[in-house]
């Protein structure tokens, strides 16, 4: 592992865990978050950004120099942060990277976000907009990171149940796929994970469900029936308390027949993606993320 590998970890655990942490209020934890963002995080030179809007829903078209929009498959990708914060601008130069790496474009959806918005209102605007975009020629690949991650299963979940168009695949950085937090790793990696206190998390899911079931399968998509799902790639780290979130997700995929990919990393943080530019374990794991995302079946073999 590098030696910033080892200096990120430290400075997450003094600053952005004890952040976590102690924020009051969502506008504590997303004004921050949104300033780092826009000093610290950069998409390869060229990337052209592009705001719209489908089926009502605020988006960010992501787009790499070079890349072309027309018949690519597309990453439709969620962002993380709780259903709390963040947004297609704390996530878009990850994504940037990423439209560089696989030769894609990326859409990222400012879907609603709680307490203004309890759950299902996330799952709503998530399935919205991918149903009006599953259309597309190439395709849709679903995305998205932590609670991202979680929301992008639950909407994989619901177009299977609905029996609509399923997207040519789906990959998951640290998703959080159990909303009753009953993963062993919740309590065994509360001192390891250097990103995210578990203290908060019961606190964060009433604010997201406000009284809705916790194990209702569009909030823990580790309770969906996945039966006819296409190829399916998971990251998490072996320090994040939400690491069984990863490993039974993995599992009960696999049980239904679903073709799983778990890279299961040692020692980095939540989403260690993000940090690309930064971490050059993020720059490996992009890479290995986009050498899967080409090699998915083209759509003809999914239909």
């Amino acid at each position: 592992m590098s030696l910033r590998r080892r200096l990120l970890n430290a400075w997450l655990r003094l600053t952005e865990k004890r952040a976590l942490a102690r924020a009051a209020t969502p506008q504590e934890l997303r004004r921050p978050f949104e300033t780092k963002a826009r000093l610290f995080f950069r998409a390869p030179g060229g990337t052209v950004y592009d705001r719209g809007d489908v089926a009502g829903v605020p988006v960010q078209w992501v787009t790499a120099r070079g890349v072309s929009q027309a018949d690519a498959p597309l990453l439709l990708y969620f962002h993380g942060g709780g259903y709390v914060f963040g947004s297609s601008d704390t996530h878009r130069a990850m994504l940037g990277r990423l439209s560089h790496l696989a030769k894609l474009p990326a859409c990222l959806p400012d879907y609603r976000l709680a307490p203004e918005h309890r759950f299902p209102a996330a799952v709503e605007d998530a399935l919205a907009v991918y149903a009006a975009l599953v259309g597309r020629p190439g395709g849709v690949i679903l995305s998205g990171d932590s609670a991202g991650g979680g929301l992008v299963l639950a909407v994989l979940g619901e177009v299977l149940r609905q029996g609509l168009t399923p997207p040519r695949g789906l990959f998951a950085l640290s998703p959080l796929t159990d909303m009753t937090f009953s993963g062993d790793s919740f309590s065994k990696n509360v001192q390891a994970d250097p990103v995210l206190p578990a203290s908060r998390a019961h606190e964060t899911a009433e604010v997201y469900l406000q009284g809705a079931a916790s194990d209702d399968p569009r909030a823990s998509p580790l309770f969906a029936d996945f039966t006819g799902a296409p190829p399916v790639w998971l990251a998490v780290s072996d320090t994040e308390i939400l690491l069984d979130d990863t490993r039974r997700m993995a599992t009960r995929l696999r049980e239904q027949g679903v073709a799983v990919t778990e890279c299961v990393a040692h020692g980095l943080p939540h989403v260690w993606p993000y940090f690309q530019g930064w971490l050059p374990e993020a720059m490996v794991t992009l890479r290995q993320l986009s050498d899967w995302i080409t090699a998915l079946p083209p759509r003809s073999a999914d239909s």
